[in-house]
């Protein structure tokens, strides 16, 4: 591991006992900023309103430290957005973002237009299917960003267990993301968690990355964040454990090809990449292969959207 980064780890890696409320409600109050927490979500009916009703009643009612929750709907079949309502959130449906620009499929889609329905000058990113969640996770990530004025960008980490396997969750981030990063971004070999979907950051910071459509988009974000604003202004913070929705192990094979054309093509720009993976089910013939595209579009920077401008300056 680089010198740089054993330094950073000491300097840029906190627990969130670190940074109790109280000491968040004072810097909130002392610098005026805002928080924005935004949960993408796609058929999260079982989960959704359980987040959304931690974070109102822990930061929102018991102490006023998020200002907003906003649920992006991305088209679910079922419930989801009622049990968000119904739980305090603000919901808002992805093809009503933005209408200009045809929406398309994808995680990093839906928090790219997120940043067009939120007013926060820190915004919070929770996925939708975690269980047993704690507002922790909010806190913890908002905290570095409300005391620590060179911060820009806070991941959380840790631990994802695998049904009763502790520790074995992440398997895209082992087995792809992380050896890209030590490889070919070796300053961001100490995120513990560098795709995890809960992690928060400045708006001014957002509004100047691109944001690609699909899986992509969290160590899309990294790599741009580190070239843009370099690594001390990147943290991480420990939350605990977090439990959620596993994927099967071809979704997992998508997610990992959307993550290496994204890295890709931030270590290549203009390669010819075929953007199309070749999976196998079995049928009563034998192997039937499957092919599906990956997601290689990417949405520019929130501050080069006319409607975004034309929002700050009203």
């Amino acid at each position: 591991m680089l010198e740089e980064v054993e330094r950073w780890l000491a300097d840029r890696s906190w627990s969130v006992a670190d940074r109790p409320v109280h000491r968040l409600l004072a810097a909130k109050r002392a610098t005026g900023q805002t928080v924005s927490v935004v949960l993408p979500a796609l058929n999260e009916e079982a989960t959704v309103g359980g987040i959304v009703t931690a974070i109102r009643q822990e930061l929102m009612l018991r102490v006023p430290l998020v200002d907003e929750i906003v649920v992006v709907d991305s088209g679910s079949t079922d419930r989801t957005s009622p049990a968000a309502a119904s739980a305090g959130a603000t919901v808002v449906h992805r093809d009503t973002i933005l209408p200009r620009i045809p929406a398309v499929p994808g995680k990093g889609e839906v928090l790219w237009r997120s940043l067009l329905v939120t007013r926060g000058d820190i915004v919070c990113f929770v996925d939708a299917d975690l269980r047993e969640f704690s507002a922790d996770f909010v806190s913890g990530i908002v905290g570095p960003l409300l005391t620590e004025p060179d911060v820009q960008l806070v991941k959380a980490m840790y631990d994802r267990p695998l049904g009763s396997a502790a520790g074995q969750g992440g398997r895209v981030t082992e087995l792809m993301a992380r050896p890209l990063l030590n490889l070919h971004w070796p300053r961001l070999a100490g995120f513990v968690q560098p795709l995890g979907g809960e992690y928060a950051a400045r708006r001014s910071l957002l509004e100047r990355l691109p944001f690609p459509v699909g899986y992509g988009v969290e160590l899309g974000m990294l790599v741009d964040a580190l070239h843009l604003v370099g690594l001390d202004a990147l943290a991480q913070v420990d939350v605990g454990v977090r439990r959620h929705r596993h994927q099967d192990g071809q979704a997992l094979g998508r997610m990992a090809a959307a993550i290496y054309r994204t890295a890709h093509l931030r270590l290549a720009r203009g390669h010819l990449v075929r953007p199309a993976l070749t999976q196998f089910e079995r049928t009563g013939a034998g192997f039937e292969p499957r092919t599906h595209p990956v997601d290689t579009e990417e949405r520019p920077p929130m501050a080069d959207i006319a409607e975004y401008r034309s929002r700050r300056v009203a």
